[in-house]
Order: structure tokens, then sequence, then C-alpha cells
């Protein structure tokens, strides 16, 4: 596989806190290098989450993926030329996960990065191999998804996955991990508030989801803190709970993080 999707960007109010929440619920683990104060990473084995501090001007959510490649020439060349009007730059040395990002024609941002880039360190050195419990999908909501699809597949080779007929919605797997292109309309969001086009939830898989809520539910119940925002209260919270249940093919559950960063659940 010539690409694979090796990290998701969170910007949080409450980065430690977040952390916490990602390895206590989902047994996520930190890097060996990690300092006190600064941005936070855990991953899976696979996936590093980046959990990255507000600053001013900056929303908190859920901000943007990366993609690793085997060759980021033959990457920046296929873009280059067929999308020649996307631009790029090379981020600051002190990133560990990301050695130039770019964006999409509808202004989704990525990082792309290789291996053996000089920025390399920590979470995505160590990451090798998975548990029982792994980032299985990010997902976006975006305005050409039949044109970002064909993008994405054509320069980094993910893989289109089988759908149900009918389905809008594109499944490109590197293998592992699914990146799902959704379309985004705003009448979709009549009922409700309006939310922007853009990254919109992170998907898990796991092998046992009665045990995972058993143990979620300790946790919350013992540190309310960490309890993730509720879905689906009021005519508005259920519209958009409705919206989040038919969206997605891969859904199961779906709950939030402490921040209230969607995220779908799903057993093996």
């Amino acid at each position: 596989m010539f690409a694979k999707l090796n990290h998701v960007a969170i910007v949080s109010e409450n980065f430690p806190k977040a952390a916490q929440f990602y390895q206590a619920v989902f047994g996520m683990k930190t890097s060996s290098g990690a300092e006190p104060g600064k941005a936070v990473t855990v991953g899976d084995g696979y996936v590093g989450l980046n959990i990255n501090p507000r600053y001013a001007g900056r929303p908190a959510h859920l901000d943007h993926f990366g993609i690793e490649v085997e060759d980021t020439a033959l990457a920046f060349d296929r873009l280059e030329r067929k999308y020649p009007r996307l631009k790029r730059v090379k981020r600051p040395g002190n990133r560990p996960f990301a050695g130039i990002t770019t964006h999409d024609m509808d202004g989704n941002v990525f990082d792309i990065s290789q291996r053996d880039m000089e920025n390399r360190r920590d979470m995505y050195v160590e990451n090798a191999g998975v548990g029982e419990c792994y980032i299985s999908h990010v997902a976006l909501k975006t305005m050409n998804p039949d044109d970002i699809a064909e993008m994405y597949h054509e320069v980094f080779e993910l893989q289109p996955r089988n759908k149900q007929p009918g389905d809008p919605n594109h499944y490109l797997t590197d293998g592992h991990v699914t990146l799902v292109i959704m379309p985004w309309d705003i009448t979709d969001y009549a009922k409700s508030s309006i939310i922007p086009a853009g990254m919109e939830h992170i998907g898990f898989t796991l092998a046992d989801y009665a045990a995972f809520k058993e143990r979620a539910d300790r946790l919350f119940a013992a540190n309310p803190l960490m309890a993730p925002l509720p879905i689906g209260g009021g005519p508005e919270g259920q519209a958009r709970l409705e919206r989040i249940r038919s969206g997605c093919a891969l859904y199961q559950h779906h709950l939030t993080d402490c921040d209230g960063i969607l995220l779908s659940v799903a057993e093996k």
C-alpha cells in the first residue's frame, strides 16, 4: 500500500483531560517521549491521535488527519500534475507527525509525511501493531464528495470499499483505516444548528461493545469530568442524533469525548 492514514488531530479546550479520556476509555497509549504541559499524542498502535491545545482565534474541534506515504516526491508529483492549484507548506520540525500540510479541492486540510522524515519521532516511530480497540475510520463532510474521493484514490491509492446501493458516501481504505467522505448539504440541518463542512467524527472498532460500555459507565460515574456530552436531548438534539445515525453506514453506537468530539463505536 502506497499510503496509510497515520494520524488524526483534535484541537481541545482541555487537552490533558481529553488525553486521559482516550487512554481510560479506549486504552490508547502515550508516547514514551511525551512532555508534560505540551500537546499530547496518544495512539492505538497504528494511528496517532494528536490532542492539541486551543490557541486564540482557533476553535476547539476535530481538526484534520494525516497520511504517511512511501514516497513524498511521488505523492507531490501526482498532486502537481492533476491538481496544480493546491498549495502546501512545510510544518515546523517539532511536529513528529506532519512533514508537510496541504489540502484537497474543497479546502479539507491534511498532512503528508514519510516515515524517514527528520521530524519523525515519538508515537510515529513507536507504533507497531494494534490492540483490541483501535481507530477504524475517520469521516469528513464535504461539498464535492465524488471529486474529493477520486483525488484521494488517484494520488494516495486508497482503495474503495464495497457499500450498499444508494449510499452517497465514499469509503476509501488503506487496508486498516477507512476515510469516509460524506456529502455536506446545508438543508440537512433544517431542524438543528448548522455544522460547517469538514471533519465530522472518529470511528473505533472494539471486540465487545457490552464490556466497553460497562467499563466506560463505571469510569464516568467515578469521574464525572470524563463524562461525554449528551446526544439527543430535546427536538434539535433528536434531529442531530437521527442525522448521525443515518449519515455513516459504519455506525453502530455513538458518543462524544469529554470535549464533545463525535465518536462512533462498532464491534468487530
